[in-house]
């Protein structure tokens, strides 16, 4: 008998096993990275679809708070710190709720991130960020809930939230000046040639002191006279433009030129035949 019992208890198991089948998920979970700066900033949630549903003012209350996706929160988590609406806010994970409006929409970021969905006892003290936005109307339908990362600078993005027919983005800095000058001065101690030509390309393309700029490239350029690389001319004819020295600058920009011609890069070839042309060389 014990026999017969434990035959029928291991096939009851087998057949279990076996009827599990595995099928997709109907809010697929995504999870999305971006690097702004010097800051990596990741989202991971899950993704409803619409299935002929009306959603906000529908399925979504106005005026309620969302969950901001399916299942689990929907979790952002920035590497530094980092601000949002002049809210000076701490590195780490968040959970992203919002309350959509016709009119306005509230964005929220939640210190508590490890709810499934929104919490059952709403804290306001976890609050950390609450930013009022204004919701664009969109002239087609999204499908399936999208965030997105939109308008990238060196120092901000903006999160974009959309679905049905609506976007709404939450635009948040990063302290990519402020991390990138404190590299440069820990280098500036006794900086290498590369150093100085990051620092100097960082400062012509962030519109900083371009005398600064100047002071760094013309360095670097000095300690790589022995083998010249044309990359660090072609900055330094750049920078030198910028600075109002024409003459100097149309100078590097031709030995970049020969120097470029002779490795066989024509990307720099080009660049440096139009600068030359539009700086009047002869």
């Amino acid at each position: 008998m014990k026999k017969l019992i434990l035959s029928l208890f291991v096939a009851a198991i087998s057949y279990i096993t076996n009827a599990q089948i595995e099928t997709p998920a109907p809010s697929p979970s995504q999870k999305i990275e971006q690097k702004v700066g010097l800051t990596d900033v990741t989202v991971n949630y899950s993704r409803p679809s619409m299935k002929g549903r009306k959603i906000f003012g529908g399925l979504e209350t106005y005026g309620k708070v969302w969950r901001t996706g399916a299942n689990e929160n929907t979790k952002i988590t920035f590497s530094t710190d980092f601000t949002i609406d002049g809210k000076e806010m701490k590195k780490g994970s968040y959970a992203l709720f919002t309350i959509p409006g016709k009119e306005t929409w509230d964005i929220i970021l939640y210190s508590d991130a490890t709810n499934w969905g929104v919490p059952q006892k709403w804290e306001e003290s976890k609050v950390a960020a609450k930013v009022r936005v204004t919701p664009l109307k969109m002239p087609m339908l999204i499908e399936t809930f999208t965030i997105t990362f939109d308008d990238l600078t060196n120092n901000s993005a903006v999160l974009g939230i959309l679905w049905e027919d609506v976007y709404v983005g939450l635009k948040f800095e990063t302290p990519t000046d402020a991390m990138v000058s404190k590299n440069i001065e820990k280098a500036m101690g006794g900086p290498a040639a590369q150093d100085l030509y990051a620092a100097a390309d960082y400062y012509l393309t962030a519109d900083k002191d371009i005398q600064k700029a100047k002071t760094w490239i013309d360095k670097a350029v000095t300690l790589t006279a022995d083998t010249p690389r044309f990359w660090y001319l072609r900055r330094q004819a750049l920078i030198h433009a910028k600075a109002g020295n024409k003459e100097t600058a149309i100078a590097a920009a031709k030995l970049s030129l020969q120097l470029a011609e002779k490795a066989g890069n024509q990307a720099y070839v080009k660049m440096n035949k139009a600068s030359l042309k539009e700086w009047g060389a002869k």
